[in-house]
């Protein structure tokens, strides 16, 4: 009897660690509070069975990342309740037309249209940039021929901010902007677009399709529009399922979520598969996200059916990051 009940107890915390992350084809599980036990076994209860996973613990960055949102978020709050975001927004001046920005741009150069991203530091590599002045570095990016920006907001794990999302709109740079946050509740999107985004970013694997969904007619309805990240085929094939992409823009994401290591071949490989096909069919446009640092790089995504082209590292490590943008869409 004591094997039996044993076998039971670690069935049932197999199954619902199990379908904590995997229910949602997701990449993330929920946040947990669970106590996972020690279990004794046999007739004398003289064996122990342990080492079973703790689910409390996130398993990779991505998951610690989106854990911490919840606190985060809750001291956002405490300083400016949702009322009070959705009041200043409705006062905001109306967004500027990201999509359109980069199709532009890709008309008039021939290359894809990049979204050149402000970014001081990482978890993978550290600090990118010490002298980090965003302002300065938007206006250099826009100046050299970007079409559009991504500003890191994450302030714990990437050393980004809000703040700099609203400097820059109020320095008065006209490329359109991205919110680079973790969008785990609509809140972020309210205090994205007061703060002067004209984007905010999705990621498939930290959202199922019924959040996604969600925050794309939130996103749309404060005239924004989103750009949903995927990894996998899988993750398109699902994103593909929903309603209005057309509206929107889709990434790949060449980094692995595990690692945080980078393999361009990841854009291809997806873009050859059925769904890659199926977005090139819809005339989507697709966005070329991480380790595209040179010419050849952006070559190789363009020619693997990209549109467009998100770059951080390669140009805001550069003293001159509108001499950056140019060497790299080859317009010096």
């Amino acid at each position: 009897v004591g094997f039996n009940t044993c076998s039971y107890h670690l069935l049932r915390s197999a199954r619902s660690i199990e379908a904590s992350s995997s229910s949602s084809n997701t990449h993330i599980k929920p946040i947990c509070v669970t106590v996972v036990p020690v279990f004794r076994c046999g007739p004398a209860m003289g064996y122990k069975v342990g080492n079973l996973p703790d689910i409390n613990q996130p398993v990779n960055i991505l998951e610690e990342i989106v854990w911490y949102k919840a606190k985060e978020i809750e001291a956002f709050r405490d300083k400016q309740p949702l009322p009070m975001l959705q009041a200043l927004a409705k006062k905001a001046a109306p967004p500027r037309d990201f999509k359109a920005a980069i199709l532009a741009k890709a008309q008039q150069t021939g290359k894809p249209g990049l979204i050149a991203e402000v970014k001081k530091a990482s978890p993978s590599k550290g600090v990118i940039q010490a002298d980090f002045d965003p302002v300065r570095i938007a206006a250099a990016y826009e100046a050299g021929g970007a079409a559009c920006l991504s500003v890191l907001t994450d302030e714990k794990f990437f050393q980004g901010s809000f703040d700099n999302l609203s400097k820059i709109k109020a320095a008065g740079v006209s490329c359109p902007l991205l919110c680079k946050e973790f969008i785990v509740e609509a809140y972020q999107i309210f205090k994205a677009r007061v703060s002067g985004a004209d984007a905010v970013l999705l990621i498939a694997a930290v959202l199922p399709n019924l959040d996604l969904a969600y925050f794309m007619k939130a996103a749309k309805a404060l005239g924004m529009c989103c750009l949903i990240e995927v990894h996998t085929e899988a993750e398109l094939a699902r994103v593909l399922q929903l309603d209005g992409l057309e509206d929107h823009l889709l990434g790949i994401n060449n980094r692995d979520l595990g690692t945080f290591k980078v393999d361009l071949a990841i854009t291809q490989r997806i873009m050859d598969s059925w769904a890659g096909q199926e977005v090139k069919r819809r005339g989507i446009l697709m966005v070329g996200e991480s380790g595209i640092f040179t010419p050849d790089d952006v070559a190789f995504v363009q020619a693997a059916g990209v549109g467009a082209i998100l770059v951080g590292e390669s140009l805001v490590k550069q003293g001159d990051p509108a001499a950056g943008v140019k060497q790299l869409l080859s317009l010096a």
